[in-house]
């Protein structure tokens, strides 16, 4: 509902900036009952009055939720990835089930899961991760927005723990925006496992974000983890 709300007030805030005149109406078509009380959240979210942004006739102050959309077409190169052994882990996290063909919802578990970063008790910080597991024959896996953990004591009731084995990974860098991500995922299942010696196993497939990466941004570059034998 917090990403919801934020792409709302973000859509409202574009019309502001093109000049809409009628804030009340706007704040009744969100579901606010006065202009003063959307007039407060509206503030509270995005840092200026509705007036404000419609006065400057842009939103390049401010910081909005804008929409992410993934694409499923193949990359049209991919990199030959490094073999790598990773040692066993332990993750704690926010777990969600997806149809594989729809992961939309994951940037807002991100963004919920990303408060809790730096703040999990026995967390490795420095580096988060996406784990993809518990995949059935209908299409569907879990999916963990997650940091490494020392230990699983501790953790938030509502997390999630995940054990991963010591396995061989085939390593891809994904170096453009995270709204690629999907691109580079089916490149490799469609196109690279298919002519490579080395098999996919059915396991648990990591994202792993470093320091490198800008969450807010989308940009730094990650690594794609498949377990392969």
């Amino acid at each position: 509902m917090r990403q919801v709300r934020a792409r709302k007030l973000s859509e409202t805030a574009h019309q502001l900036a093109a000049g809409a005149t009628d804030i009340l109406g706007l704040a009744l078509d969100m579901g606010y009952r006065s202009h003063e009380a959307f007039t407060r959240v509206f503030r509270e979210h995005l840092g200026f009055t509705p007036e404000q942004v419609r006065a400057q006739g842009t939103c390049s102050r401010l910081t909005l939720a804008e929409s992410i959309y993934m694409s499923t077409s193949p990359a049209k190169t991919l990199d030959n990835p490094r073999i790598v052994t990773g040692k066993p882990i332990i993750l704690a996290g926010l777990a969600e089930r997806y149809d594989c063909q729809d992961p939309s919802a994951i940037p807002a578990q991100w963004q919920t899961f990303g408060a809790h970063i730096g703040h999990i008790p026995n967390e490795i910080k420095g580096v988060a991760y996406g784990a993809c597991y518990n995949f059935d024959t209908e299409g569907f896996c879990d999916y963990l927005a997650c940091v490494e953990v020392s230990t699983a004591h501790d953790v938030p009731a509502e997390f999630r723990t995940v054990n991963v084995p010591a396995q061989q990974y085939a390593v891809f860098t994904h170096c453009e925006h995270l709204a690629g991500i999907r691109e580079t995922i089916a490149a490799i299942w469609e196109s690279w496992l298919p002519n490579s010696p080395d098999k996919a196993v059915i396991d648990v497939m990591l994202e792993r974000y470093g320091p490198e990466f800008d969450a807010r941004a989308g940009m730094g570059g990650f690594e794609i983890w498949v377990p392969v034998a």
